[in-house]
């Protein structure tokens, strides 16, 4: 599809994509999801290291830099500084307990909910490229003076991804700008901007999340999530 290749293009190319393992971030995470869930600072200023190719991800310096917390789809742990695992869940879901608490208040859904994110935002749009992910093209969209390309997206259940069907949004130079999905029971629209280049592939560096509004508007606040990357390594 012209669309996906052109945004796949504007990333850094598959061959590119293809020929890395590993990145390394630095980054913080927040907003009101996190503050709700009394986790305001819990991903401030960490190190996010994983694999490009299969979903893994190792984030180093939470809760203030007192443990790190590692995310793949069979297990979630907690750890402390010198590496002993202090909290497991095998088997995680990104169905959380809805009894009353909020979905994010275990740091282990914490780890496991911003594994799950931060993961899918470094490998879209390549992974939009996978076997068995169903694309449409839907007509172009009007944000604000622009006009963006969209596709609408169906993932097979595997890798994890915070929700089955995703619209993307595309700018004029085809790099990602918004994407619409359902979040824990809302609709929201995940902006992405201020892209740099990193050893070749371009990144966002600054992302939100705010509410979606059913004709399609956004609601400025609360920012749901607010995600600043620093730097990023791709090896």
């Amino acid at each position: 599809m012209a669309l996906l290749d052109d945004a796949i293009d504007a990333c850094g190319g598959l061959p590119r994509w293809n020929s890395l393992s590993r990145f390394t971030l630095h980054l913080s995470v927040g907003g009101a999801l996190f503050s709700d869930a009394g986790h305001a600072r819990e991903f401030k200023d960490v190190t996010a290291e994983g694999s490009t190719r299969t979903q893994s991800v190792r984030f180093t310096g939470i809760t203030g830099g007192e443990q790190s917390g590692a995310f793949a789809p069979d297990a979630i742990t907690i750890e402390s500084v010198d590496g002993q695992v202090l909290r497991t869940w095998r088997n995680p879901s990104l169905a959380f307990p809805t009894n009353g608490t909020h979905a994010l208040a275990d740091e282990l859904h914490l780890v496991f909910f911003c594994g799950v994110a931060i993961w899918n935002y470094l490998a879209t749009p390549f992974l939009l490229a996978r076997p068995h992910v169903v694309i449409e093209e839907l007509p172009p969209w009007q944000e604000n003076s622009e006009t963006w390309r969209r596709l609408r997206v169906q993932f097979p259940p595997g890798p994890i991804s915070l929700a089955s069907e995703q619209v993307f949004y595309f700018d004029g130079n085809a790099l990602q700008r918004r994407t619409d999905h359902d979040l824990l029971g809302a609709r929201v629209a995940h902006y992405s901007w201020a892209h740099e280049n990193f050893n070749g592939i371009v990144v966002p560096t600054l992302r939100r999340t705010l509410t979606l509004q059913p004709d399609g508007t956004v609601i400025a606040k609360p920012v749901l999530i607010d995600v600043e990357i620093f730097d990023a390594v791709f090896e």
